[in-house]
């Protein structure tokens, strides 16, 4: 048995429907090999997440199908550490109001804050200060994020990546402790750490194929544009958190007009699509974005500081550096892998980007 989270989209939904639903669920999910654990509804953006315990996606939409007819409009495999994480719990609120009929009636929104911090590479770090001295810089840097999202009610989301991830039910709670980091992190000697941090909303599941696979792309995506001094949030936040942080300018916030976040995402996707062909040259990667080079480069270097061909190359070097992390390929196949005409090419900005040789970097990973 997996576990699987579905959305259901239904314009004017109320929790009491919703919970006359599930309950209909509970009485036939023995027939479809099913266990339904618990739901989150959000009556003002019209969704339903049901979390269910189903040999496959296909039995959880015959069982809907089959009580109530409400089929739902995607259905994903979930892990319950990270539903746990995300959203707080895998069964009905303990507190939730039972009706005279005994149903659990609550109206509890899964839509969350996602808060994504990353910190400069561990391993360059050490190149760069040393082993004892980039491990307690790293150590102070978790140390006050920790803390911040504990004084914040932030929830720690399990990351098999560096940095952290962590989800918020507040928006303007997201921000204060974005704020708190940032303003704990500026004294010099934190400075090195390189930390950056990007905040998006969003509900669980939308068309990515894992657990707010959408929202923490675009957190991730804004960290890029943010800074040791600065950071990024996106146009929801900002309306969400506008009454206690956008009364007035805030020199430390960088927030794109929503039309920027579109071309942002779509600069990300076509690097995410083409990085590892050799052939994708600033050419084609006009004409994948219908932008004239003009227009690409201004655009480019206004929304990451970069030209397209710096930033092109810089996506192509983290890619290359994750490809060396896993300790899998040689040098040669990861050249190429990672979209690198030759090696000696590959080393040369391999070199210059991070200040030590490919083979180095695999030395400083053993």
């Amino acid at each position: 048995m997996a576990l699987y989270m579905d959305i259901h989209i239904i314009p004017g939904i109320k929790a009491k429907d919703v919970a006359e639903a599930h309950q209909k669920d509970i009485l036939l999910q023995e027939q479809h090999q099913c266990k339904c654990m618990t739901y989150w509804i959000d009556e003002e953006r019209n969704n339903v997440f049901c979390l269910i315990e189903a040999p496959d996606k296909e039995s959880v939409a015959a069982l809907h199908q089959h009580s109530h007819g409400l089929v739902p409009h995607k259905v994903i495999e979930v892990n319950p550490d990270l539903v746990e994480s995300f959203l707080g719990r895998l069964h009905d609120p303990v507190n939730a109001p039972t009706t005279q009929d005994g149903l659990k009636v609550f109206n509890d929104p899964s839509y969350r804050i996602i808060l994504y911090i990353t910190t400069s590479d561990p391993a360059l770090l050490r190149h760069q200060l040393g082993i004892e001295k980039a491990t307690g810089l790293l150590n102070s840097c978790t140390n006050v994020i920790r803390q911040n999202l504990a004084a914040f009610e932030g929830r720690e989301v399990e990351n098999p990546g560096s940095g952290f991830i962590a989800s918020f039910t507040a928006a303007s709670k997201a921000v204060s402790c974005a704020l708190s980091i940032l303003e704990a992190v500026a004294e010099p000697t934190m400075q090195t750490a390189g930390l950056k941090m990007g905040i998006n909303a969003g509900e669980p599941v939308s068309t990515a194929n894992n657990l707010f696979g959408e929202t923490i792309q675009f957190a991730r995506y804004l960290c890029f544009i943010s800074c040791a001094t600065r950071i990024a949030i996106s146009s929801a936040v900002k309306e969400l958190a506008a009454k206690d942080h956008f009364q007035k300018p805030v020199n430390n916030i960088i927030c794109l007009a929503p039309p920027d976040e579109v071309l942002l995402e779509l600069l990300f996707n076509k690097l995410e699509q083409h990085w590892q062909n050799p052939g994708f040259t600033i050419s084609e990667f006009c004409q994948a974005m219908a932008m004239s080079q003009s227009q690409l480069y201004r655009k480019t270097v206004e929304l990451t500081g970069m030209s397209p061909n710096i930033f092109l190359k810089e996506y192509r070097l983290e890619k290359a550096k994750e490809l060396l992390t896993q300790q899998r390929y040689s040098i040669s196949q990861i050249t190429f892998d990672a979209g690198f005409t030759s090696p000696s090419y590959f080393t040369k900005c391999f070199k210059k980007n991070y200040g030590l040789l490919p083979m180095d970097y695999l030395e400083l990973l053993r």
